[in-house]
C-alpha cells in the first residue's frame, strides 16, 4: 500500500490519516479511535501526555478530517481501517476507542483479534442507542459559510441554532475556515446515521483485557448492558470518572490519561 506522508506528519492515501506522538518504544504502540464529529486532533494533549511510554498514533476515522471519504461507515468497515493501520505499525496496538470510535474500536477486537494487545473502550457499549446525533449535523449544515471568516463566526451562529458552547468549540475543531468547508462527510455521516447509533449482531468473543471507562454522570454505558459487555468481552473490567459525562476525555483529561496509563501498564 502506497503511504503518503501528509503536511501533519501523518500518513494518507487509501489508509487513514495519522498523527504520530513520540517515537517507537518497546512496548505496543498506543492507536486512538476519536468518537463521530472528532478528529485525532482533538485528542493531542492526551497522546502526547501518553507518548512519553510509548509511540502514540491518533487517526482520523474515514469521513472525518483528513482521511478519505466514502459512502458506507458501518462499523465492519471503520475496523478493517483500524485493522489496517496497525498492519502498518507491526501489527498489533493497545487501542483506544471513544464513542464511534469505541465501537469501531470494539469490532476490531471482535473481527481482528490478532491485532489488539489491551483494548480501552470509552464511554460507550455494543448496542443500539436511540439517541441519535441528526440535529448537529443539520445545525452544521445550517451555518452560512459566506458568513465566516474566522471560527467565531460559525460558533456564534451554532449558538444561534441552540448547539452548546462546548459544542461549538468542538464542532469547528473539523471546520476550514479557509475554504469554508466543513471536514466531515455531512451527507454520509446523516445517511449512515443508524449503522453509527446501532451495533452489528454478532457471535464471536474476544478474550484479551478490556477497560470499559465510563463518565459517571453519563447514561451512555447502563447497568443492564453489562450481561452483552461480559459476553463479547469476558474479560472485560469496568471503571468510572466521577462528574465526568459523555466527553469524559475532554471533561477530566489527568483522570482519564491516569486510568488508561495504568491499565496498560498493569
Amino acid at each position: 500500500m502506497g503511504l503518503v506522508v501528509s503536511a501533519d506528519g501523518g500518513y494518507h492515501g487509501n489508509m487513514l490519516n495519522t498523527i504520530l506522538h513520540g517515537d517507537p518504544t518497546d512496548k505496543p504502540p498506543l492507536l486512538i479511535a476519536h468518537g463521530l464529529y472528532g478528529s485525532g486532533r482533538n485528542w493531542g494533549v492526551i497522546a502526547r501526555r501518553l507518548s512519553d511510554e510509548r509511540q502514540v498514533i491518533a487517526v482520523d476515522m474515514r469521513n472525518h478530517a483528513y482521511s478519505f471519504w466514502d459512502p458506507r461507515h458501518d462499523y465492519h468497515s471503520l475496523a478493517q481501517d483500524l485493522a489496517e493501520v496497525i498492519d502498518a505499525f507491526g501489527g498489533q496496538a493497545d487501542v483506544v476507542g471513544h464513542s464511534m470510535g469505541g465501537k469501531a474500536s470494539m469490532m476490531l477486537a471482535l473481527e481482528h483479534g490478532q491485532t489488539v494487545r489491551k483494548l480501552v473502550v470509552a464511554d460507550i457499549a455494543p448496542v443500539a442507542y436511540s439517541h441519535s446525533q441528526i440535529q448537529f449535523i443539520e445545525a452544521m449544515r445550517a451555518v452560512d459559510m459566506d458568513r465566516v471568516s474566522r471560527r467565531s463566526d460559525a460558533e456564534q451562529q451554532l449558538a444561534d441554532l441552540g448547539v452548546e458552547k462546548s459544542l461549538q468549540s468542538f464542532f469547528t475543531q473539523s471546520l476550514d475556515v479557509k475554504e469554508r468547508r466543513w471536514l466531515l462527510n455531512l451527507d454520509v455521516l446523516a445517511a449512515e446515521m443508524p449503522n453509527i447509533m446501532g451495533f452489528p449482531e454478532i457471535n464471536s468473543s474476544w478474550g484479551g483485557k478490556a477497560l470499559f471507562l465510563s463518565g459517571g454522570a453519563s447514561d451512555y454505558v447502563l447497568p443492564e448492558y453489562r450481561d452483552r459487555i461480559r459476553a463479547l468481552f469476558p474479560n472485560a473490567r469496568f471503571a468510572k470518572i466521577n462528574g465526568a459525562g459523555h466527553w469524559l476525555h475532554a471533561e477530566k483529561p489527568r483522570e482519564f490519561e491516569g486510568a488508561v496509563r495504568v491499565f496498560l501498564n498493569a
